[in-house]
């Protein structure tokens, strides 16, 4: 049985990682909170790109742009796929980097190519992917903390401009989506080329109303186009934030718990040291006591 200041020092060390978690998870509360405000102070301007394309697409619905081109010349093994991946900075956030990984190699064994390039934002997926051998472009190195619009517009202008110029043929974005606050999704996002059923109309009651788009609707297709995917990446990059932040959350207030108890337990032991110790120091008075009687 371990002495009363062994289990005394392991108490102290007990104690001191229940502070690092409970401030762990305020620091998250309080980054959720500011992640889902910017989200939602942003998402009503794309939500209005959205919905012009919605409205192109129903007065030209056989419209051909770029953006749309899916490609069926290219044979699937030649097909040049790009992942943007992200993933969190660091750990201690349960499963969360687990399944953002998980669902990429997954991706890898349902796509029949070999040309996949990788964009990992994150520096846990970074540091995975490179030590497990995966070649990763470094298009560019962000961190995903504090995620702002103008990281999003630099990185859809340079996927853009891949697609654009056939060095990718297609490009998907794996992020974690924050269901409810106990539950989070990784999603496969295909980002470009775009699907026309996804501007479709939820209802089929919308009139025609008139409109003029100049100088034509490809033109201004693709002048908005590039909007809509910095917003579908700044939300990407947002969601994700959020639910890392969460997941940490969930983690810290788990491993607060746990400390909790492993406290009770060892405050159990702690006493039971201690009257182990003085029932000991007492039998050693008495049994010295009656030495010295029986001397006499």
């Amino acid at each position: 049985m371990a002495s009363s200041k062994e289990i005394k020092d392991r108490i102290g060390s007990i104690q001191d990682t229940m502070k690092i978690t409970n401030a762990m998870y305020l620091i998250s509360s309080s980054k959720m909170k500011k992640a889902k405000k910017n989200l939602a102070d942003t998402e009503p301007y794309f939500f209005g790109i959205q919905d012009v394309a919605k409205r192109i697409l129903r007065h030209a619905p056989d419209l051909e742009n770029i953006y749309f081109d899916q490609r069926m010349n290219i044979r699937d093994e030649e097909r040049k796929i790009g992942y943007i991946v992200i993933t969190a900075d660091k750990g201690l956030a349960g499963s969360y980097n687990h399944n953002v990984i998980k669902t990429v190699l997954e991706q890898y064994k349902i796509r029949k190519t070999k040309k996949n390039s990788l964009f990992v934002l994150g520096e846990y997926g970074r540091h995975y992917f490179e030590k497990k051998g995966y070649i990763i472009d470094h298009l560019f190195h962000y961190t995903v903390q504090s995620p702002t619009m103008h990281r999003a517009r630099v990185i859809a202008e340079k996927m853009v401009d891949l697609y654009l110029n056939y060095n990718l043929d297609e490009i998907y974005l794996i992020f974690t989506k924050m269901i409810n606050a106990l539950h989070s999704e990784t999603q496969v996002l295909p980002l470009l080329p775009q699907k026309k059923y996804s501007f479709s109309e939820e209802s089929t009651d919308n009139l025609r109303e008139e409109s003029f788009f100049y100088p034509n609707p490809d033109s201004v297709m693709n002048s908005i186009i590039p909007d809509y995917i910095s917003g579908v990446i700044f939300g990407a990059l947002v969601e994700a934030y959020t639910s890392e932040q969460n997941a940490r959350m969930i983690a810290m207030e788990a491993a607060t718990r746990n400390a909790n108890e492993m406290l009770k337990e060892l405050s159990i032991k702690y006493n039971r040291a201690r009257q182990a110790a003085i029932t000991q120091e007492v039998t050693e008075v008495v049994s010295g006591a009656k030495t010295k009687n029986r001397k006499k």
